[in-house]
């Protein structure tokens, strides 16, 4: 467990470096379109995806590059798609909201809300008629819990007892919008009762039970006995992309959850447990930063894709 503890925090803290340094790259105008940061919901992502094979199916979204890199993607091409380069994932297609890397499972992040459900579901549908015990997991956020299709998904999955793992970062904001204006449901798992799908509330700021939830969720799924619908409960530290005024939320909330940001919280609890020490932490922090380094002057140097790039990967 000492290990597997280390490895998560170095894994949210790798994430969190390449938010960072993402962000600053889009400050140089080097990153088109809009930048939605990850910052604050590390813990989610490293939780779930540590509890896969790289064989199992993903599908995320637009805010999804914290699962790629928890599931095993590189930074350096990752890096280099969020600057559209030809090195990237996608040669440079993507950008930083249209994330695919085939070989570890992810069959992409989109940037339609809630879209990347009935593709979850379709890829657990494979697995199940192909035979194989491979998982599927889609994550979406509280926003995708009011589309159709999320549900349409979810009910699905219900009838065909499928593979997948639901997973609902409930941030507590669909973009700009409080959740409490949107829904009157308290606890979004009322959504998968309603489809008879077993649903778990893990506070999604902690690593080690989001981990154990979503193992569980996973052995059940790959034993036959169908979906599970997890609802990790968290908070965006920025706002919904880069440049957003934040209006909607008061200073105060900000910093209050900032305290209990996931990095910080298992840091302090490797600490006080004996299992690493504060040098131990920053020596990570320090390789980290150099790794982040390396990817962003990989993907600084990386080519643009030439224009004949426009008709290739084209069905």
């Amino acid at each position: 467990m000492e290990n597997r503890l280390k490895q998560f925090y170095r894994t949210m803290l790798l994430i969190r470096r390449f938010e960072e340094q993402a962000i600053e790259l889009y400050k140089e105008g080097l990153v088109g379109g809009s930048y939605h940061p990850y910052i604050g919901q590390e813990a989610v992502a490293v939780g779930v995806c540590s509890a896969l094979r790289q064989d199992d199916y993903l599908t995320n979204t637009y805010r999804g590059r914290g699962q790629h890199i928890a599931k095993g993607s590189d930074p350096k091409l990752l890096l280099a798609e969020v600057l559209g380069r030809a090195t990237g994932y996608c040669k440079g297609k993507g950008g930083p909201m249209h994330i695919t890397d085939v070989q570890n499972g992810i069959l992409g992040a989109n940037g339609i809300v809630g879209g990347g459900a009935p593709i979850g579901v379709g890829a657990a549908l494979t697995a199940k008629m192909t035979g194989t015990d491979r998982v599927s997991v889609t994550f979406f956020g509280d926003g995708a819990i009011n589309q159709g299709v999320v549900y349409e998904a979810m009910n699905l999955a219900a009838i065909w007892d499928l593979p997948v793992v639901f997973v609902c970062e409930n941030n507590l904001y669909s973009e700009m919008t409080p959740i409490q204006f949107s829904l009157k449901n308290k606890d979004l798992i009322d959504r998968a009762e309603g489809v008879r799908i077993p649903g778990i509330i893990v506070d999604g700021n902690d690593v080690e039970a989001v981990f154990n939830v979503t193992t569980e969720a996973v052995e059940r799924a790959r034993r036959g006995e169908g979906p599970t619908f997890i609802e990790a409960k968290t908070y965006r530290l920025n706002g919904h992309m880069y440049g957003d005024s934040e209006t909607y939320r008061s200073k105060e909330e900000v910093a209050a959850w900032w305290e209990k940001e996931p990095i910080k919280r298992l840091g302090a609890k490797l600490v006080a447990s004996g299992e690493a020490s504060a040098d131990e932490l920053e020596a990570i922090n320090h390789e980290v930063l150099q790794e982040i380094a390396r990817a962003a002057e990989f993907a600084r140097q990386s080519p643009e894709p030439g224009f004949e790039e426009i008709f290739t990967d084209v069905i």
